[in-house]
């Protein structure tokens, strides 16, 4: 199972324990008795973005590297593990056999999860978790100083250095592939407003949503509002027409570019009149047709 997809897990994870647990108190000094109310208080106070009382779960050694993160990748460490930017809602119900199910709903997504028991050995805890038409897995931690510290995700040891740079070269490739889609998403929009209107758009903003039933020119309502702006999960898009093949029917070629070079892409992105896509990491210019063409 990826990082990314146990990240899912343990916070909602964290949401169900404290659904389980309501009589069992959270503190927030890392010295809980109870290993489930350590990892209610360790991923509540990711979900709130807190870092010091988050450090008070990781080991030694993770604290040291967590702190050594910079502030942008202690931030994502905090919001990959709570897997949203705001509060989730979570739902407590039962189900016919009158085990415990959670509905976690939040802006990514609902989750729906089926408890296992805590499992105890010496110095370890481990608690499973079955996840409707997802994966099982379990969250992992180790009596230490005193009181339980996050351990594992699965069956992968919580080693935060590591996994932060894993992260965020996975956050980076997935904005890189959101770029593309995008892109592809524009190419076919815009085909369809020549089809619908007879002559391409003068901007991306024409592209943009319209009122029920007011479908124009102007507000062909072909994509959101995001793109019509030219802007979309951390890249910038520009659109322009070009000569085409025949003089009476011009064509268009569509750029992408990364909003903050390392940050939010590496590479850039370029659609021809044809509709190739080309990419190469430019350093945050443009790409060209004299890039790869992506297969």
């Amino acid at each position: 199972m990826n990082p990314l997809g146990m990240g899912r897990i343990v916070f909602i994870v964290a949401w169900a324990l404290v659904l389980l647990f309501p009589g069992q108190a959270v503190g927030q000094d890392g010295h809980e008795t109870d290993p489930a109310a350590s990892l209610v208080a360790a991923l509540s106070a990711a979900c709130r973005a807190d870092e010091a009382h988050f450090e008070n779960y990781l080991t030694a050694d993770n604290t040291a590297a967590f702190r050594a993160l910079p502030a942008d990748q202690r931030a994502s460490v905090l919001k990959r593990l709570s897997f949203a930017d705001e509060a989730a809602k979570p739902l407590l119900s039962s189900d016919d056999h009158n085990r415990t199910v959670l509905r976690c709903e939040a802006v990514e997504g609902t989750a729906e999860l089926r408890f296992g028991d805590v499992r105890m050995h010496e110095n370890l805890a481990f608690i499973p978790v079955s996840v409707v038409n997802g994966e099982n897995t379990e969250f992992g931690l180790v009596r230490e100083n005193g009181g339980w510290r996050l351990l594992s995700l699965g069956l992968v040891l919580l080693d935060v250095s590591q996994l932060s740079k894993q992260w965020a070269e996975a956050d980076l490739q997935a904005r890189e592939d959101a770029a593309v889609s995008n892109l592809r998403g524009l190419d076919d929009a815009i085909q369809r407003y020549r089809r619908a209107f007879g002559k391409l758009p003068d901007s991306l903003a024409q592209l943009g949503p319209a009122p029920k039933n007011e479908v124009s020119p102007d507000q062909a309502d072909l994509v959101s509002n995001n793109l019509a702006a030219g802007s979309s999960g951390g890249y910038r898009f520009r659109y322009r027409v070009v000569n085409g093949v025949r003089e009476d029917e011009p064509s268009f070629e569509l750029i992408a570019q990364p909003e903050q070079y390392g940050k939010t892409g590496r590479r850039s992105f370029f659609v021809d009149a044809a509709g190739n896509v080309y990419g190469a990491d430019k350093h945050g210019d443009q790409a060209t047709a004299a890039d790869p063409v992506l297969r």
